[in-house]
């Protein structure tokens, strides 16, 4: 390379030029994107429930962009159209659109030098059809796909009523920012006859609350939704301090929602405990403290393990691992798969289960408890119970609420599984609802029988090893 400083300056330049028009190539997504995008695979309604500023719009910019121009990156395990599609992308307002995923999509128009600053390679631009009546605004745009033919991608506000959403068939919806009910419903039915049949995609912040479109994903998701939540600790773009002096800045009935993305639950939040008063960072947990697991058998729903440890002498109750799975589409045995998770965890550490243990199995006709001992499993004699023989649900919760309070329970901040149940676990019309309780259920359990927690005079040494981003941590 020449050492003229000139000919460096001008290719400093050239290349960042290159990357300003060519910003798909340069994405590195968080985690939580990458979870998101790869179950475009699998479900055809996939939500993105987080806070502001984390990365939501941005990351559905780059799904969108991909699925235009067919230019998908060799990680991507998602959703794919091989060939050129129609996509429309909502927004509340056209000008919240102009501002936000117009920009993101394709630069900003009104500066000569901003098209192509985008999602979407300047090169693969064809033509932009501006909207009437706004400043800059965008109608539609013609993408060139990676086959030759020509993708189109269409800008759609809210504002315009349901009657704006009807009569077109499309590939692919991405609804930026909560959508209404009807609108969600209109936009659904445009992609029936699309190329993978209904595929849409929510990027939103859920201030409004519990509202129907909030409750399909969060409360009572079908077979074909996931939600996916990204809080502001799972973005690497802010510093710790940078983190708290955000979530302080905002209005105290706001906070979970714009830092996490947590509907406001209001008097429904079983556990209305901020999660920096239960969270603590690991640390080696001492030999001596006796230990146990409690698991949840999944049926329909995902197989959950909590591990926990007791300190007696201030009678802390810590979570310091977790495992939860469902076995419904995968290619693993649920028994073996699931028994294994457990004993790769210590396997002397004893394990308190729930009444579904006594049921027998239809084909071999043995009790679930049984075959998890016969894998190994070092089950309790008998399912969870407090001392007087009763496993009430309400107790357990009680109990669990109590020790909070009161800094008797912890939980390590790495689980993030554990803390995604914790966020929206509340009751509605005065009842629990049973849904991703699974390792909320699990601790109950361990709790209830903490009188059977077992120390081991052999793991006196045993390793600690912190937690990593493609392990869960274990000892």
């Amino acid at each position: 390379m020449s050492d003229d400083p000139i000919a460096i300056a001008k290719a400093v330049r050239q290349y960042e030029r290159l990357q300003s028009t060519n910003k798909l190539f340069f994405y590195a997504p968080y985690k939580k994107q990458i979870e998101f995008h790869n179950l475009g695979a699998e479900f055809s309604e996939r939500c993105l429930g987080a806070g502001n500023q984390l990365g939501k719009t941005y990351a559905g910019s780059n799904e969108v962009a991909y699925h235009l121009t067919g230019l998908y990156p060799d990680w991507w395990q998602g959703l794919r159209f091989d060939k050129p599609v129609t996509i429309w992308v909502g927004g509340v307002t056209s000008l919240t659109i102009r501002d936000s995923t117009q920009k993101l999509l394709l630069g900003r128009i009104q500066d000569p030098d901003g098209l192509g600053t985008g999602a979407i390679p300047k090169s693969r631009i064809i033509e932009i059809v501006k909207a009437l009546g706004i400043k800059d605004g965008c109608d539609y745009a013609k993408i060139e796909h990676k086959s030759g033919g020509t993708s189109l991608v269409f800008f759609k506000s809210y504002e315009t009523g349901r009657e704006k959403w009807q009569a077109e068939t499309l590939d692919f919806i991405w609804f930026d920012e909560e959508p209404p009910a009807d609108i969600y419903s209109e936009g659904l039915t445009r992609t029936n006859r699309g190329q993978k049949g209904q595929r849409v995609m929510l990027t939103f912040t859920p201030l409004k609350g519990i509202t129907e479109v909030v409750r399909k994903f969060y409360e009572q998701p079908s077979k074909h939704q996931k939600l996916v939540m990204m809080t502001i600790w799972d973005v690497d773009h802010y510093t710790d301090e940078e983190r708290n002096q955000i979530i302080d800045s905002y209005p105290a009935h706001e906070r979970e929602a714009r830092s996490k993305g947590i509907p406001v639950l209001g008097s429904g939040r079983i556990f209305p405990i901020s999660e920096d008063e239960i969270s603590c960072k690991p640390f080696e947990i001492p030999y001596y403290w006796p230990r146990i697991k409690g698991i949840d058998f999944g049926y329909d729903h995902p197989m959950a393990l909590a591990c926990c440890a007791w300190d007696r002498d201030s009678d802390v109750f810590y979570i310091y691992d977790c495992f939860r799975k469902s076995y419904a589409n995968s290619d693993d045995s649920p028994l073996s798969g699931f028994t294994s998770a457990i004993n790769r965890r210590q396997s002397w550490i004893p394990v308190a289960w729930p009444h579904d243990g006594l049921q027998h199995d239809k084909t071999a006709g043995i009790q679930l408890a049984q075959q998890f001992k016969d894998e190994g499993v070092n089950m309790l004699p008998y399912r969870a119970t407090f001392e007087d023989g009763t496993s009430n649900v309400e107790p357990g919760l009680m109990e669990m609420l109590d020790r909070m309070k009161s800094g008797r329970l912890k939980v390590f901040n790495h689980l993030s599984d554990w803390f995604e149940e914790f966020r929206l676990y509340h009751r509605k019309d005065g009842k629990i609802v049973k849904l991703n309780d699974d390792l909320l259920s699990a601790t109950r359990y361990a709790l209830m029988m903490k009188r059977h927690a077992e120390t081991d005079e052999a793991d006196e040494h045993y390793e600690y090893r912190p937690a990593t981003t493609d392990r869960v941590m274990g000892y």
